[in-house]
């Protein structure tokens, strides 16, 4: 009898193992880092676009002032928000750092304001509107900006799952019990110009 125990024990074990696992699994314990590596990969492609289109600016400015050099102010704000975009140490910690990231979005809506105002400037320069090098320029910098746009909606996406996973349950049992590292991520805002309904003169 002794003997055929360990048996029973191994036969029993495996299956139980095996059952214990599926039902972990299942049970959403992988949901957090699976998550987190979402927001991290989405993150990415953000920061990815952004350096594009600051890669483009320079070629842009100089198209811009070979043209329009009485534009001096608009250029210079378009150089000095790229410069400040430049400048910025991303912490390690900006997805979890709100005064951080709320900074690096600054930075970059100024950006994106200072080339709005660019850009209706050039209305004002038949001549430059009609440049090869800046309709190229122009191009590239649309398909950038609806990059942006596609990666910030993605990452927004990807962190309201992981947050959501981090604040419901089982994932908020699960982050007690074995993510306690996990913290709940920043995420995009509307700048508050955005919101203002436009106006309309006649």
């Amino acid at each position: 009898m002794l003997r055929l125990l360990p048996r029973v024990v191994k036969s029993v074990s495996l299956p139980f193992a095996l059952v214990t696992i599926a039902l972990l699994s299942g049970c959403g314990i992988n949901n957090i880092p699976t998550y987190d590596e979402g927001v991290k990969a989405a993150w990415s492609q953000v920061e990815n676009q952004y350096q594009r289109r600051a890669d483009l600016i320079p070629n842009l400015v100089e198209t811009v002032k070979g043209y329009a050099k009485q534009e001096k102010e608009v250029l210079t704000q378009v150089v000095e928000a790229r410069s400040r975009v430049a400048q910025m140490q991303v912490p390690k910690d900006i997805l979890t750092n709100p005064e951080a990231f709320k900074q690096f979005q600054q930075n970059q809506d100024a950006l994106s304001s200072a080339l709005s105002r660019l850009l209706v400037v050039v209305e004002r320069y038949p001549d430059l509107k009609s440049n090869q090098n800046f309709l190229a320029l122009q191009s590239q910098l649309e398909g950038t900006e609806n990059r942006i746009s596609v990666a910030r909606r993605d990452y927004i996406e990807t962190v309201k799952t992981y947050n959501t996973e981090l604040r419901t349950i089982p994932g908020r049992w699960w982050a007690a019990l074995l993510y306690s590292d996990a913290k709940v991520r920043e995420t995009f805002s509307v700048p508050a110009e955005a919101k203002e309904t436009p106006k309309v003169k006649f």
